[in-house]
């Protein structure tokens, strides 16, 4: 059967479709604005100059690091068996061609992951979200358990009052069980910033609640928090 075309997507991603199983975080640093703007128009001629590379790909997008210096990627698949069977196809053409495009990238580890909880108090409203943050949870071992009760934590905490800007937060279990990435919408970049600066600590809040999420039990550390605005994505046609 023919493949089908790659098209540039009008929207982002929506974590929750039914036939996601997996869900790819990874991060390249590429140094400067710059460099950012060259990476993002070289991963565009790549993938659009192409047929889509596998069935089992659902989508891929791409979002600029307000540290102007990283690029976050984020991909869906169907299953494992759908990457395996890409990755053993070899090296992406499609990566070549970035590389000799913008020389130097540095391509910082991927996290597979499988959507484990949502919440989406900001949904409703209509709303486009404009920044988008994912924060890395390390723990000291694997532990899938762990790794939910973590996240149910967090979300008993999300439960004690409103967080004015927040549209929705996706939280993602690796699948060798050691780490939590939770993706999530803002309305901007500023609505963000304001949750963090609040009184007290975690999500602007001094509560019982989010002390528990800090002081959990096993966690290297509190937390990896990147900001981003995407700038590219794509699906097949």
């Amino acid at each position: 059967m023919e493949s089908p075309m790659t098209q540039r997507a009008t929207s982002h991603p929506d974590p929750t479709r039914a036939d996601v199983g997996l869900a790819f975080f990874s991060t390249w640093h590429v140094g400067t604005p710059e460099r950012q703007d060259a990476a993002v128009d070289a991963i565009a001629k790549a993938w659009e100059s192409r047929p889509w590379p596998h069935e089992g790909l659902l989508s891929y997008h791409v979002y600029a690091g307000e540290d102007g210096a990283t690029l976050m990627h984020h991909s869906q698949w169907r299953d494992d068996d759908a990457y395996q069977d890409f990755f053993a196809q070899g090296r992406d053409e499609r990566n070549a061609e970035i590389d000799a495009a913008v020389p130097g990238v540095e391509r910082l580890g991927l996290t597979k992951t499988s959507l484990y909880r949502s919440v989406t108090p900001g949904s409703g409203s209509g709303v486009v979200p404009e920044a988008f943050v994912t924060v890395h949870v390390d723990f000291d071992g694997p532990d899938a358990d762990r790794q939910r009760a973590w996240v149910d934590t967090v979300l008993t905490a999300l439960d004690t009052g409103p967080v004015p800007g927040l549209v929705s937060a996706h939280f993602h279990l690796s699948t060798d069980g050691t780490r939590v990435v939770n993706y999530a919408e803002w309305e901007t970049a500023e609505h963000h910033k304001r949750a963090l600066e609040g009184p007290g600590e975690g999500v602007g809040t001094a509560s019982e609640a989010w002390r528990r999420v800090r002081e959990f039990p096993g966690t290297l550390q509190a937390g990896e928090v990147r900001r981003y605005r995407r700038v590219y994505g794509t699906v097949p046609r």
